[in-house]
């Protein structure tokens, strides 16, 4: 049960980081957006990450294969970032959040065996994906597209950092191997905004709220972490992959993005089916 609702918090946190993303978006750059953020998230996650006693385990090896995953995943979140931007998050969160599908092909490649439960629920994902995109009308056609493309990006990117990251989890401390991702993540997108002479003052100008953000980030990272430490810990992972139903609710909500029962149905089926996976 502790780690179920320790999934949950995670997926409520993320929901609302994600959520936040959509309320900011017009204000400035999605890299100067993303640097913020990710350099407040490093800084409170650094004192956890020093308490941690696995820093002897890292190797120069280690250290630079944790790099390259933090560079995949900041590019994941970028992507994020701007499929967010353009919207609408009915269309975008699905797809982020299907990156679990991903995963299952890569155990796929690895020579894992998948079962026919495994096969009904990625095509679940499929099939919700496919109804929730069309059902967006004509008028929107051109931005959907690109929503979906950078939405692709992201999930693509989460699977791939994630699965890094577990390999490297494998042979050191969660949260240090954590933190050494997100700095390198964040020299990647600071080189990017500064070989773009992207404009940080609008960013700095919100920092208020970009904090909060860094700070949901990392909590949710933290909750599904500590959920090692009880019984059944993949439920956490699980619940927490549900973060875009939250992001979904939280926009028909407050920001009045329409959203058609069909649709509805759609990322309820993405959501179920993503669950399914993570308990195969």
């Amino acid at each position: 049960m502790q780690s179920l609702m320790l999934g949950l918090l995670a997926a409520v946190l993320w929901g609302l980081h994600d959520f936040t993303i959509r309320r900011v978006a017009a204000r400035t750059d999605a890299a100067a957006l993303y640097l913020v953020v990710l350099g407040f998230g490093a800084v409170l996650l650094a004192p956890l990450a020093a308490s941690s006693d696995g820093w002897r385990d890292f190797t120069p090896a280690l250290l630079g294969f944790c790099g390259f995953a933090g560079l995949i995943y900041a590019l994941g979140v970028y992507a994020l970032y701007r499929a967010f931007i353009i919207g609408p998050v009915r269309l975008v969160a699905p797809i982020c959040g299907a990156f679990p599908l991903l995963s299952v092909g890569f155990a796929v490649a690895r020579g894992q065996a998948a079962g026919p439960v495994v096969w009904l629920a990625s095509l679940a994902v499929l099939a919700g994906i496919a109804v929730v995109a069309q059902g967006e009308n004509s008028e929107t056609k051109g931005t959907a597209r690109a929503a979906i493309l950078w939405s692709i990006i992201a999930a693509l990117g989460f699977a791939v950092s994630f699965e890094l990251l577990h390999q490297a989890a494998e042979m050191a401390a969660d949260l240090p191997v954590t933190l050494i991702a997100r700095c390198a993540g964040f020299i990647g997108v600071l080189v990017w905004v500064v070989a773009q002479r992207i404009d940080l003052k609008p960013a700095l100008a919100i920092w208020p709220t970009l904090l909060m953000m860094g700070a949901l980030d990392v909590g949710g990272m933290v909750a599904v972490t500590m959920a090692g430490g009880f019984a059944r810990p993949e439920f956490a992972s699980v619940a927490s992959s549900c973060f875009g139903l939250v992001t979904i609710l939280l926009a028909w909500r407050f920001l009045h993005e329409p959203l058609t029962k069909v649709q509805a149905l759609g990322a309820m089926v993405v959501f179920a089916g993503i669950a399914v996976l993570g308990l195969v």
